[in-house]
């Protein structure tokens, strides 16, 4: 089986859709990187980790498998 990425917006597989691409304050214009979106009035920012992989490390289709999209995340950042 090959490896699909997981979509960053559904709970599902990657079907590259190109939904992910849109600016999320303008829906007719693609991602630029400005960062406009993002609340700057925030105490603190943060990033949600959930692995580190050593470039040592190969990921075999198992691995891959049986990693879950956890929608509580989203949950707990905000």
């Amino acid at each position: 089986m090959a490896y699909q990425n997981e979509c960053a917006l559904q709970d599902r597989e990657c079907i590259n859709c190109g939904e992910c691409d849109f600016c999320d304050l303008d829906d007719s214009k693609i991602c630029d990187n400005c960062c406009k979106c993002i609340d700057t009035e925030a105490d603190f920012k943060g990033v949600y980790i959930d692995d580190i992989y050593d470039n040592d490390v190969t990921i075999d289709d198992d691995d891959i498998e049986s990693i879950q999209f956890d929608e509580t995340v989203n949950d707990e950042i905000e």
